[in-house]
């Protein structure tokens, strides 16, 4: 059990939950993350649907300008104001009234120079800027009691059951004539 007042053995523990895949493409876009935002809060999020780790100047989640966001399957980086920024290169994705997003291949994306840009530009049209003078913290914000599994769930395996559709076709292919 990971001690509750040690935020990063929390986060840890968080990220355990998913597939070694997912974890590691997460934890190494949060590298990146930290590299590139040394002054921002993390707020973290265990969500119902996902794993949530925003980046913001301040403790507010309104505030937060990206989120890395874990899904059972793929990791996918959030522009929390992200409705009006250019996107020559078409990558944002989402029709929401304020957010769009990137599903992230692996974290090599966000090194791609029309990320960097979105990223650049998103951190400067910020409502509240990330201070530069700040100092990074991490910071567990909730816990969802109940969540979705974090896991996606096992492929049909050879040994299954037919479906009944399945069985009625067979019985009547078997009648005799």
């Amino acid at each position: 059990m990971p001690d509750t007042h040690n935020p990063a053995e929390q986060l840890a523990s968080f990220l355990a939950k998913f597939t070694p895949e997912v974890a590691a493409c997460a934890q190494t876009a949060l590298d990146k993350m930290r590299l590139r935002y040394p002054t921002a809060l993390e707020l973290v999020y265990d969500n119902y649907n996902a794993l949530a780790i925003g980046f913001g100047p301040t403790e507010r989640a309104s505030d937060a300008i990206f989120s890395i966001a874990l899904f059972p399957r793929w990791v996918s980086l959030f522009f929390l104001q992200g409705k009006s920024l250019p996107d020559p290169a078409g990558l944002l994705q989402g029709s929401g009234n304020v957010v769009r997003h990137i599903r992230l291949p692996s974290a090599a994306a966000l090194d791609n120079p029309a990320v960097q840009t979105l990223m650049r530009e998103a951190a400067t049209r910020a409502a509240v800027p990330f201070d530069a003078h700040g100092s990074h913290r991490l910071i567990i914000k909730s816990i969802s009691a109940k969540q979705r599994p974090r896991r996606p769930a096992a492929k049909a395996s050879a040994g299954r059951r037919p479906k009944p559709s399945a069985l009625r076709k067979s019985a009547v292919s078997a009648r005799p004539e």
